[in-house]
């Protein structure tokens, strides 16, 4: 079956409006309803939903590939969205999505589809057709593209004599897109390094390309990319490599030279055919994410109330002061210590917990964050406390494995929170609140006395990361800096962080309305709703022009963005709500209108450095 029956016309749509992630299945799921492709739209998108709680399909590459297999689907088809501004779709590489792939397979879906589904995950490893689709003017173009590339799957290449060879199995949950990009992956990157490699993918349709004995027997190592179960006791005694099923996209060259060198652990056969991957997988990183992003809501909400109570008077809220105002006291009862900052530390520590151990973690991790909370260890105690009780329950869950099956229900509403929430409390009581509450305030008092020329320098050091990668690790390093300092009183690097981070896009925005003969109408057009989302503290709405021109665009966004941290600093400006751009200026401790002189000043230092180091178009 070819892939263009599948993608119609009807279910192409180049102008994706939707800036989030649950916005965009929101568009491409309103596309495929519309031609009558599905049963019930709801289960569908809810479907599409859990396999995003799995792991992204965002997959990096400016490419999203959301996808599910259940029966409310008619009969297998194919979405392709386009948004030219590209959406936060938390991929892999940190970058925004520009081709979006909605893939639906019905439960029963035959091989014939499945195939032509995976040879689309194929096609979109390739850079040239990526590259055309992003310029492609209509349906038709769109087709012409993907049916051009669309070749059968050839043969796995034989095997050199005198040439390294290892083996690979790949698999993700649904076993419809991650599953044949690892693998194709893992191949185009074994040819360029003169290794040979066979790899059996787990899809929809089965077990493809089937490792035999003989060729495990004869394999270097084994690179295991998956995120479901594969059957790892044919393993035994080979040097294996265990990774989710996303690292097998981004990082194949890693991965073949470990396999290679056989830098790996000896798997041991534990007498369990199926092993299924545990859902902590991701890293640090991931679950330091999934903490804040469930944090922020609470920081927001809550910074803007306060922010808004000292409208009526700096302590209004205080029934003692001449100044008392009843709304202020509401305002600051339903933002403050007492509501909604109250929960900033247990909402982190808890959703932490809950990343790495699932649902048994959530308990311990927001107990863990309570006792950080009052005694002092504030938002680095929230940390070590999400953390410990997150690996605290995984212990636990190895310890009690061995109980009997007539148990399974008592551990889940009783061992686990139980025995997870008396050790993540005595530990935190006893052992981390005292000497993390020690560093948490030792660090504060050195924010709040640092001397103007300091705190410039620490502003320009925040406004360079976050112009640095603009919504990358780096960037969200420096963002998650200050909203863990305003849970300990500190608002001033939150107010140097918001203004750099509006500084890319706005830059970016002058520099195409100033100077109109250094970009193309494309350009132009585009740094309109830079504006917007420039205004809007939006960061990433520079990346479309970094990620063009990186060396001219970076350098002028870390200028300006710099400039601005630092002059927001020595104007000793202090925000309380980490987000809201133009809409909390007036909110600001300090003079605001020196804040947005701040903001302005850097974002004309952006555009006037573009100006300088961009070419004019050639007529």
């Amino acid at each position: 079956m070819k892939i263009i029956e599948l993608l119609t016309k009807e279910t192409i749509h180049l102008s994706m409006t939707a800036r989030t992630k649950l916005d965009a299945v929101n568009e491409l799921v309103d596309v495929l309803d519309s031609t009558g492709k599905l049963t019930n739209q709801k289960i569908f998108k809810k479907e599409i939903l859990n396999r995003e709680k799995q792991s992204t399909t965002g997959v990096g590459d400016g490419i999203a590939i959301p996808h599910a297999k259940t029966g409310v689907v008619k009969e297998a088809a194919i979405v392709f969205g386009r948004s030219e501004l590209g959406i936060d779709y938390e991929s892999l590489d940190g970058l925004p999505a520009h081709l979006f792939f909605m893939i639906a397979a019905p439960e029963g879906a035959n091989n014939t589809h499945l195939e032509a589904l995976a040879r689309l995950s194929t096609i979109l490893m390739k850079a040239d057709a990526r590259e055309k689709l992003l310029v492609a003017q209509s349906a038709d173009e769109v087709m012409d593209i993907i049916d051009s590339y669309d070749q059968e799957e050839k043969e796995e290449p034989s095997v050199g004599e005198n040439r390294k060879f290892i083996v690979a199995v790949t698999a993700c949950p649904t076993g419809i897109a991650h599953t044949y990009m690892a693998a194709d992956s893992l191949k185009a990157k074994a040819a360029e390094m003169g290794v040979d490699i066979k790899v059996e993918t787990n899809g929809s349709g089965g077990a493809k390309n089937v490792l035999t004995p003989e060729e495990i027997e004869k394999a270097e190592a084994v690179i295991i990319a998956a995120d479901t179960k594969v059957n790892m006791e044919r393993f035994a005694g080979k040097p294996l490599i265990d990774v989710p099923v996303a690292e097998g996209i981004r990082r194949p060259k890693d991965l073949i030279e470990k396999a290679v060198k056989k830098d790996a652990p000896l798997y041991k056969s534990t007498g369990n055919v199926p092993t299924e991957k545990k859902a902590s997988r991701g890293g640090i990183y991931k679950h330091l994410m999934n903490g804040v992003s469930n944090m922020l809501p609470f920081v927001v909400g809550g910074g803007i109330l306060i922010a808004i109570s000292f409208m009526f008077g700096y302590n209004a809220f205080n029934p003692e002061d001449p100044s008392y105002h009843p709304i202020a006291k509401a305002l600051m009862d339903i933002g403050g210590g007492a509501g909604a900052f109250g929960l900033l530390v247990p909402i982190l520590a808890g959703f932490i917990a809950l990343s790495i151990a699932d649902r048994p973690g959530f308990a311990p991790g927001m107990v863990g964050g309570v006792l950080a909370a009052i005694g002092g260890g504030g938002f680095l105690g929230g940390l070590v406390a999400g953390f410990l009780a997150g690996y605290l329950v995984l212990g636990l869950k190895k310890l009690f494995a061995g109980l009997p099956a007539s148990l399974e229900g008592i551990k889940t509403i009783l061992l686990y929170p139980l025995f997870g929430i008396a050790l993540t409390g005595f530990i935190m009581l006893f052992l981390v609140n005292k000497p993390v509450g020690a560093l948490n305030q030792a660090i504060t008092d050195w924010l709040s006395s640092l001397g103007t020329g300091n705190a410039v320098l620490l502003g320009i050091v925040l406004g360079l990361m976050m112009a640095f990668d603009m919504g990358g690790p780096v960037n969200k390093a420096a963002y998650v800096f200050g909203t863990g300092l305003l849970a300990n009183g500190v608002y001033e690097p939150m107010a140097a962080i918001m203004a750099a981070g509006m500084v890319p896009p706005l830059g970016i925005a002058l520099a195409t309305t100033i100077f109109k003969n250094k970009f193309s109408k494309e350009d132009q057009d585009a740094g309109k709703a830079n504006y917007i989302m420039g205004l809007s503290f939006i960061t990433e709405g520079a990346i479309p022009f970094a990620a063009a021109d990186p060396l001219r665009v970076i350098p002028s966004a870390m200028a300006g963005a710099a400039v601005a941290g630092g002059l927001s600093m020595m104007f000793h400006i202090g925000l309380r709500a980490p987000h809201g751009g133009l809409f909390v200026v007036p909110l600001v401790d300090g003079g605001w209108l020196l804040y947005l002189a701040a903001i302005l000043i850097g974002s004309a230092v952006t555009a006037v450095l573009l100006g300088l180091l961009k070419k004019p178009l050639s007529k």
